[in-house]
């Protein structure tokens, strides 16, 4: 099977940014005076709209998750940045894939306010320029008769990518390291492919029935 574009989750798949979440969210509830979260219950919701973390793996009170998200994306740089990093190979395979002309996105849960500094600080611009990058905040992006965009597991943030792109869901592959990013890409009619190195096992990524699953990032020339 070729592919001609590929659409990449961040968080897990490119880059390594388990131990920042978790830091920002403790450091988060630490300044809210409430009561430290299960690190294991953070990385289950890596994936997921930042709200959702605070919902389902902290003690958060409802009417506190805007301001949980708030001091969250406020502090993300000092407590986070430090403790991230690409995994092994992303840049070279991305450097390959490039000349073997494949077109790349990227397409997170992760709002642009973070989102998009990262991928400058990690030398994936190169690869993947930020108007090929798609996050939260994106909704103006949409024409006047779609709806709002609703989170990961469903399809509309690979559907908008495609759109703007100009690119055929049939030749594109979606590549992410949670059922989420999986059920995404093949519910917008992409080919699937699992990372088992990122936030979710093997098994937990097989439910989702990918086309592909891969070990290491650098597996992935070998699908192109």
């Amino acid at each position: 099977m070729n592919y001609t574009d590929i659409l990449f989750d961040f968080d897990g798949t490119l880059a390594d940014t388990q131990q920042g979440i978790v830091r920002t969210v403790q450091g988060t509830l630490q300044r809210m005076s409430l009561p430290e979260a299960d690190p294991a219950a953070i990385a289950k919701t890596i994936g997921l709209p930042l709200d959702d973390c605070f919902r389902l793996a902290t003690a958060t009170p409802p009417d506190r998750i805007n301001e949980a998200t708030s001091i969250y994306r406020d502090i993300f740089p000092s407590l986070a940045l430090d403790h991230i990093s690409l995994f092994p190979d992303v840049l070279s395979t991305l450097a390959l894939l490039q000349q073997c002309g494949v077109r790349m996105a990227i397409v997170s849960s992760r709002h642009h306010m973070s989102l998009d500094p990262l991928v400058q600080q990690l030398g994936i611009e190169r690869f993947i320029p930020l108007a090929r990058v798609f996050g939260e905040g994106d909704d103006h992006l949409l024409r006047p008769d779609q709806r709002p965009m609703r989170p990961k597991p469903a399809p509309d943030l690979a559907l908008l990518a495609m759109q703007v792109l100009h690119i055929e869901a049939r030749h594109t592959l979606v590549v992410g390291d949670t059922v989420f990013d999986l059920q995404m890409g093949a519910s917008a009619g992409c080919h699937t492919c699992g990372v088992s190195y990122g936030n979710q096992s093997r098994p937990k990524l097989e439910t989702a029935r990918p086309d592909h699953i891969i070990d290491r990032f650098a597996d992935l020339a070998a699908l192109v």
